[in-house]
């Protein structure tokens, strides 16, 4: 597809939905690939790969399919499907991928850090650092935008910001003026009373850090987590391209074959909410230090971080029981708790966590999307399987 073609139908009406979903093939064969591990890895388990290949094989589902688990020095890495419909090749650890939301975790790391620093507090306002926005907002604090209690309306819901996607999905918008699409409406509800999740909260925030350190947010993202953490492979981009190689992104709409879309929308338009572009190898050891890892927050930072309102759920759910934090939600399974964050882009759906003292860690990603509004009986079926990881994680 170039640069200029239209969309299809198809993808124009499901993209309606993927972009409410940002706020919210023929008989295709299963490529199957073993368990692969580094390090001492723990013997594969074929329960889990037999609900992967089920996965892959589940009308409307994707086409492909990767989880990698982490276990101290241990990998073991499970994958079924294709990464790529047209070559049938696997999924492959290094394949970058849309991670969606999961980049609000990585928003919520740049702010934390700068707490750690001094340079902001959870109790600054958007009045202090963001002045030009509408003073109707002023009194909210960041703790409320890391928390999704901020009352902000959601950008990526205004009827003008869906007419332009709709009409050029590859529009480049400039992401530092994204909350203009609702600076003209009233917060939602009273800061700090309600849970609502919105991707207007962690634009601001990035636009927050930006205030404080008078830095740009992607040479923020670098000093503060890619070089730490040896993110070699992570970005955010602008545009609409994904370094290569990557995990195409499907539209999976039966009778017909899936639909490639992994290019269709610029990143532009979600930004510090939902644009940062990873691999499971990074992801993973991003996930790590966000969920426990020791020397990455501060213990006081991390309290803060970890005090969480019982029922809130990332979007699409995690697997469990759901509770939410600053840019960090809990996941209470069966087999016991692991905190992270999910997401969900035309294209993609993303699981990452990790446990508490960031020793063990989980990143689970699918090539097509779902949430509680599109395709809810396939996300329930990725949920139970994401718990079965979540136990296998946590029982060796």
């Amino acid at each position: 597809m170039s640069a200029r073609s239209p969309v299809r139908s198809r993808s124009r009406a499901r993209l309606h939905l993927s972009v409410a979903g940002l706020a919210a093939s023929a008989a295709l064969a299963a490529l199957v690939q073993p368990a692969q591990a580094t390090g001492t890895p723990p013997s594969p388990d074929r329960a889990l790969q037999k609900q992967l290949n089920d996965l892959v094989r589940t009308a409307g589902g994707p086409p492909g399919v990767i989880a990698l688990l982490r276990q101290g020095d241990r990998t073991a890495v499970y994958r079924a499907g294709v990464a790529d419909t047209r070559t049938g090749r696997p999924p492959r650890t290094t394949d970058h991928m849309r991670i969606a939301s999961v980049a609000k975790a990585f928003s919520g790391a740049v702010a934390l850090r700068l707490v750690d620093r001094h340079k902001l507090d959870l109790g600054d306002t958007i009045g202090e650092h963001l002045p030009s926005l509408p003073t109707a907002w002023h009194q909210v604090t960041l703790r409320q935008l890391l928390s999704h209690t901020s009352g902000l309306p959601d950008f990526s819901t205004a009827p003008a910001f869906i007419e332009i996607l709709q009409e050029d999905p590859r529009h480049h918008f400039d992401s530092r003026r994204l909350l203009d699409f609702v600076a003209d409406k009233d917060l939602l509800f009273p800061p700090g009373s309600t849970y609502e999740y919105s991707n207007s909260d962690n634009i601001a925030v990035a636009l927050m850090a930006e205030a404080v350190t008078g830095e740009p947010y992607e040479r923020l993202l670098g000093q503060l987590v890619y070089r730490p953490l040896d993110l070699g492979q992570t970005s955010l981009p602008q545009g609409y391209r994904l370094p290569r190689p990557y995990l195409h992104g499907y539209d999976v709409t039966p009778p017909a074959p899936p639909e490639d879309i992994s290019e269709v929308l610029s990143a532009s338009g979600v930004w510090a909410s939902g644009g940062i572009v990873s691999t499971p190898k990074d992801l993973n050891a991003f996930v790590r230090a966000w969920a426990g890892g020791r020397g990455f927050l501060s213990e006081e930072t991390r309290r803060q971080q970890r005090t969480f309102i019982p029922g809130a759920a990332s979007e699409p759910a995690g697997p469990g029981v759901n509770a939410g934090g600053l840019a960090i939600f809990r996941y209470t399974t069966r087999c016991g708790t692991v905190y992270g964050h999910t997401g969900n882009f035309p294209g993609y759906t993303q699981l990452a966590v990790g446990t508490a003292d960031g020793k063990r860690s989980l990143t689970f990603s699918i090539n097509t999307q779902t949430s509680k509004s599109l395709k809810p009986e396939l996300l329930a079926k990725v949920r139970a399987v994401q718990e079965d990881f979540v136990c296998a994680l946590l029982r060796h």
